[in-house]
């Protein structure tokens, strides 16, 4: 059977994610790294990895966000998704997450902590559905939506797609 966005968004549960898309968590490891053995960044212990379930359609977008853990993807369904990141020292990468390797997809890319992300997917009348694993485990303290202004500021050279990944 060929699932659509909306088949998959319904099947497994997914809610609206406050960077755009969808997502479920679908693993939190039950063991704990404590703060003294992980880096001054994080404000107290983490789960070993969490992992979720990511959805997005074509007309959406993951807005540009960043982490203070290392996130793998992992394409499961559907179109390409085209993450774009800004390092710390302001360089671009773009990774085509898919399964068209003659086209340059990959069906794996990770996003090191500290980068600025988001995503799309090009495709019209399309969606991705992909997996992804972040470790240590994610937490809301760690995630940092963009300002479009602040981030325009300290990367100018990247206006277009931080205009284009950013909603204020």
């Amino acid at each position: 059977m060929n699932f659509t966005g909306k088949d998959w968004i319904k099947r497994l549960e997914l809610q609206p994610h406050p960077e755009g898309g969808y997502f479920k968590e679908i693993y939190r490891a039950e063991g704990i790294v404590s703060q003294p053995n992980l880096p001054v960044r994080f404000s107290g212990g983490r789960a070993y990895s969490t992992a979720i379930y990511y959805l997005l359609e074509s007309g959406d977008f993951s807005s540009m966000h960043r982490l203070d853990s290392d996130e793998q993807w992992f394409h499961i369904d559907g179109s390409a998704l085209t993450i774009h990141s800004i390092d710390p020292k302001g360089n671009y990468t773009k990774h085509l997450i898919g399964k068209n390797l003659d086209a340059g997809e990959f069906p794996y890319a990770m996003v090191s902590h500290g980068n600025w992300f988001g995503g799309t997917v090009d495709e019209p009348e399309s969606f991705v559905l992909v997996g992804c694993v972040v470790a240590p485990g994610f937490d809301f303290d760690d995630f940092e939506l963009a300002k479009r202004s602040e981030l325009i500021k300290q990367f100018p050279q990247h206006k277009d797609i931080i205009e284009r990944l950013t909603k204020r």
